[in-house]
């Protein structure tokens, strides 16, 4: 053997990041590698904290310090040794782009190469590609300018024009919006009684001495008392310089203020308390101008046939694959064979029912990962190490297959494939097994498995025991307390639905992915009165976040210690007076060094407990707030349940927290160190406590193990003999076997689903047998399904 082919292993020794506890593993080179264990045991530390982040890392380094400047800084991960990396491409579960002007196309460079195409082919021709886009607008300008040409300095006058395609009227966002004034303030009050009810406009800060030294109103009289110019410059000057105590700032008016600070977000991103402020003071319509395609009228005037680029955008990709393909133009020939190979892997990977115009920002996690895989798919690179988190995330049974088959293909072209993964039938396809555990959080960060799948299902370990669990049809199913009406649905791709769903029951909805699941639930009932929506949006929050503040645990135990001690409850925040002053209740501080990565040292001060030792001077129950959140939801359920500790709203969030398998987390642990699986249950934990009598639940089995998934079986059934009513958009076939009632939506994606396939229950969806989800619900309870599939309407 040449000696240059000796490098076949990954080898990883000594990582720490995390949870890990000096983990040793090799990993093979040019295979597939798919890393199991329960949620939270160490498999996104050691795959993209450890492996996938010294790859990065080390190739920035190639790069001039001038260009690392502009790129992510990234620190080495805590490991003794990392040798015989590749190039890693990271392909992950992050959401992507929620800005509004982020679609399909944009984010996949489909768009990009269809606006070269209309800049070519269209009739009439109106200019390059720009003048197709909705990112560019259109602006001209002329005037003189000043130039030295031989030591004479000349004047000359100077035009230029830029054609874009962006809408005017809605500047490229499809949508416009009227305020609603009585939402953004009391106008019987002044601005000094806090007058304005607009999220984080209090007068006690720096917007009350901007407002107040602005000298454009007065302060102290009721904004219905002010004049026309008062009110205008209140709500709509533009941005003008003014002095406050000597300070120059700008002084801007409410509405361009409030345009610029949430409108130009996706509305889904925001904040839950800035969002309902934006759904109650703004009412958005579709652009009457545009249409809600964005373009403006002049990029739409240009076809292809009888074909504008708007209706190419809105076409379901895969009739825009079958038009693409009935063009034939030598001139453009290169251009139109990369757009058909791209359409081509949007409609392989199972996505072929979305359109190109679709906000990417409304993609669930498992569409977003999967069109980010689109542009490695036709990739000619090859000994390079692809890293995929849950894949078969979103997918219904019948797609799984699909997907297996495209993380073979990346491999046989000679790449190393590491895939985190729960379902056993993406499990089944790995060349190596490595099982992290035994459990979750303090209780994981090893090894417990590495070798083959048949070797795994034979060691015993957690992973091992719950491989081949199938969950069995119940032979009872509750009786309906009454329903919940849907007439006439018709969001997205739905035609006109009417379906009865039952309330009291645990009711699962499913289908292929793309066959109008989300649609009928979220379109029809999330917004009725009563019903709590528990969606996969993913929780945002820095890193002073953690699940004490997210779940508003904190506020019972700083008003307790507080009480205890006779000081006021802001001095047990770390984020408020009883913050280390050094630190700024950071634990941590943090060095910036410009293109290198920035180094966290712990505070020597407070010692990374991030309070004043003032502060832990006082205790309740002999724990001072540092230990409290030091300790696990488990210690802390025990904690504040009795005693003088004892803290009844504080002891229902952790009951909740434990209920949801979430006992090993530390109260004080950042948000941004949780897995997804963590951050979903952690969602639905702060849900459960709602008053709503409705609750739906999107995909729960996101993220959670094989052995998590009958904790989360017995959760719902509690949700149920509670008195509640439960609807779970699901795929996983264990939720479907244990629910009480399932809708079925299909036949197929897009524009070949969106009718009800099948309503009744799991044991008569697979007696039927006439749909995918009827087969491979049959197959997973081991009864065999009619062997002809009926057709129906």
């Amino acid at each position: 053997m040449h000696v240059a082919d000796s490098h076949d292993l990954i080898r990883v020794r000594g990582a720490r990041v995390n949870n890990l506890k000096d983990v040793s593993v090799e990993l093979p080179k040019r295979r597939l590698t798919v890393f199991t264990g329960v949620s939270g045991s160490g498999k996104s530390s050691l795959v993209f904290g450890t492996i996938a982040a010294e790859s990065q890392r080390m190739i920035n380094e190639t790069y001039s310090s001038f260009v690392q400047g502009f790129m992510p800084t990234l620190a080495r991960p805590e490991v003794d040794v990392l040798d015989g990396l590749t190039t890693a491409i990271i392909v992950d579960q992050e959401r992507m782009g929620t800005d509004p002007r982020s679609t399909v196309g944009t984010a996949t460079d489909a768009n990009a190469m269809l606006r070269i195409l209309f800049s070519r082919l269209g009739k009439p021709h109106i200019g390059s590609a720009q003048a197709f886009s909705f990112n560019v607008a259109s602006i001209s300008g002329a005037g003189a300018v000043t130039l030295e040409k031989g030591g004479v300095t000349t004047k000359e006058r100077r035009s230029f024009s830029i054609l874009g395609g962006m809408c005017p009227r809605c500047e490229g966002r499809g949508s416009v919006n009227d305020i609603d004034l009585t939402a953004l303030y009391d106008d019987t009050k002044s601005l000094s009684e806090g007058a304005l009810t607009i999220p984080g406009y209090s007068m006690d800060g720096w917007y009350g001495r901007i407002f107040g030294g602005s000298g454009f109103f007065d302060m102290d009289k009721p904004i219905k008392k002010f004049t026309k110019r008062e009110l205008n410059d209140l709500l709509h000057k533009e941005p003008t310089k003014i002095k406050v105590d000597g300070i120059n700032l700008t002084y801007e008016g409410v509405i361009p203020k409030i345009q610029k600070s949430m409108l130009s977000k996706d509305v889904d991103a925001l904040q839950p308390h800035i969002r309902a402020f934006v759904e109650r003071a703004f009412t958005f319509t579709t652009c009457p101008d545009c249409g809600g395609t964005r373009l403006s009228e002049q990029a739409r005037s240009s076809k292809i046939g009888k074909v504008n680029i708007a209706d190419a955008c809105a076409m379901q990709i895969n009739d825009l694959a079958e038009w693409v393909k009935g063009l034939d133009e030598p001139s453009v020939a290169p251009l139109l064979e990369a757009l058909r190979e791209t359409l081509d892997s949007f409609v392989e990977i199972g996505l072929g029912y979305l359109s190109l115009d679709r906000p990417s920002g409304t993609l669930s996690g498992g569409e977003a990962q999967r069109t980010k895989m689109i542009r490695h798919l036709g990739s000619a690179l090859t000994d390079v190490t692809y890293v995929f988190d849950e894949p078969t995330i979103g997918l219904h049974p019948h797609d799984i297959a699909r997907m297996n088959d495209l993380l073979l293909r990346l491999r046989d072209k000679g790449n190393t494939v590491l895939v985190v993964e729960h379902k056993p039938e993406a499990i089944a396809i790995a060349d190596h097994v490595v099982d992290l555990g035994p459990l979750a959080g303090t209780g994981g960060g090893e090894v417990v498995f590495e070798g083959t799948v048949e070797g795994l299902r034979g060691s015993g370990t957690l992973t091992g025991r719950h491989l081949d669990d199938r969950a069995a049809l119940k032979p009872t199913v509750r009786e309906p307390a009454g329903h919940l009406e849907v007439r006439g649905a018709r969001t997205n791709n739905l035609r006109d639905v009417d379906v009865d769903i039952p309330l009291g029951v645990l009711v699962v909805v499913t289908g292929v992915a793309g066959s109008g699941k989300s649609s009928l639930i979220r379109g029809s009932v999330s917004g009725r009165d009563g019903v709590v929506s528990v969606d996969q949006g993913a929780i945002r929050g820095s890193r002073r976040s953690n699940p004490a503040t997210y779940t508003g645990l904190l506020e019972p135990i700083r008003k307790a210690f507080a009480k205890a001690n006779g000081v006021k409850p802001a001095l047990f925040s770390a984020n408020s007076e009883g913050a280390c002053p050094t630190c700024n209740g950071n634990g941590v501080i943090y060095t910036d060094l410009a293109m290198m990565a920035g180094v966290a040292t712990v505070c020597e001060q407070c010692e990374g407990k991030r309070f004043q030792a003032a502060v832990l001077e006082y205790h309740l129950g002999g724990r001072d707030i540092s230990e409290v959140l030091a300790m696990s939801v488990a210690e802390a359920f025990e904690f504040f349940g009795a005693g003088e500790a004892r803290i009844p709203a504080a002891h229902a969030i952790l009951s909740r927290l434990a209920d949801v398998g979430l006992g090993y987390l530390r109260l004080g642990q950042p948000l941004t160190t949780l897995s997804g699986g963590e951050r979903q249950r952690l969602k639905l934990a702060t849900h459960m406590g709602s008053d709503g009598g409705v609750y739906i639940l999107d995909e729960p089995t996101t993220g959670l193990h094989l052995a998590d998934v009958e904790h989360l079986l017995a959760l719902l059934d509690r949700l149920v003999d509670a008195g509640k009513s439960v609807i779970v958009i699901e795929h996983h076939q264990a939720v479907m076997a244990h629910a009480d009632w399932i809708i079925d939506l299909g036949p197929g994606a897009g524009h070949d689903g969106g009718k009800i396939v099948f309503e009744g229950t799991p044991a008569d969806l697979v007696a039927d047998g006439g749909t995918l989800t009827g087969e491979h619900l049959a197959a997973y309870v081991g009864t065999p399904a009619r062997a002809k599939r009926t057709k129906r309407a």
